[in-house]
């Protein structure tokens, strides 16, 4: 083979990996084009405190594995008031599902225990077979929906309770969601998906089945 055969094929090699390495790094990137939403996720359970609260800083006693919607179901009552107006419901279930989706995709191990989420408000509030009529209602209306950032990329979506009757402007400048602030929201007519993007600045609604 001539010298400049070896150079041409050398750049073709190289091409080749660069491209390889790209598409890999794309792919690494989880979106909700290229990663589905998980069938399961790992819940560990915490020691109770002396109240007969699962306990945030307590001891992980075992990991209950939970179907993903299931698991929706049995948090969103509890993190939000399922007496609340319906399109605050809705943004809420998009806030639980994001925010154990992408948990799902960055597992943490703690004595010795591995697992996506805990029972907590280290996480998300998870009490099984707490599900409620309406709140189900909510997660089954935005089921086929993500929010995510602009390329599909899965991201946590954190929110906080902020104050009764106030927009909670300031959790906007902080990219979270009011939980109070939806329902100040809804109550004022707007819908479950300009809640999100008022709290959610730069994201983009995705339907993905």
């Amino acid at each position: 083979m001539s010298r400049r055969s070896v150079r041409i094929l050398a750049a073709a090699l190289s091409l080749t990996l660069a491209s390889g390495h790209a598409a890999v790094a794309q792919a690494a990137t989880p979106t909700v084009f290229n990663t589905p939403e998980p069938s399961t996720i790992r819940v560990a359970i915490r020691g109770l405190n002396p109240w007969g609260e699962p306990d945030p800083r307590g001891r992980v006693l075992w990991v209950q594995t939970v179907p993903f919607e299931q698991y929706c179901e049995d948090v969103l009552p509890n993190e939000w008031v399922p007496s609340w107006h319906m399109e605050a419901l809705k943004a809420g279930a998009i806030a639980v599902k994001m925010f154990a989706w992408y948990h799902h995709l960055h597992p943490v191990t703690i004595d010795g225990f591995t697992f996506d989420v805990d029972n907590t408000v280290n996480f998300q509030t998870f009490r099984y077979l707490s599900r409620q009529p309406d709140t189900n209602r909510a997660i089954a209306a935005v089921r086929s929906y993500a929010y995510t950032k602009q390329g599909g990329e899965i991201i946590e979506l954190n929110y906080r309770a902020g104050y009764r009757n106030s927009p909670n402007w300031q959790y906007r400048n902080a990219q979270k969601m009011a939980q109070w602030g939806s329902q100040y929201w809804a109550e004022r007519g707007r819908n479950w998906i300009q809640i999100l993007q008022f709290y959610y600045m730069d994201r983009q609604l995705q339907r993905y089945r």
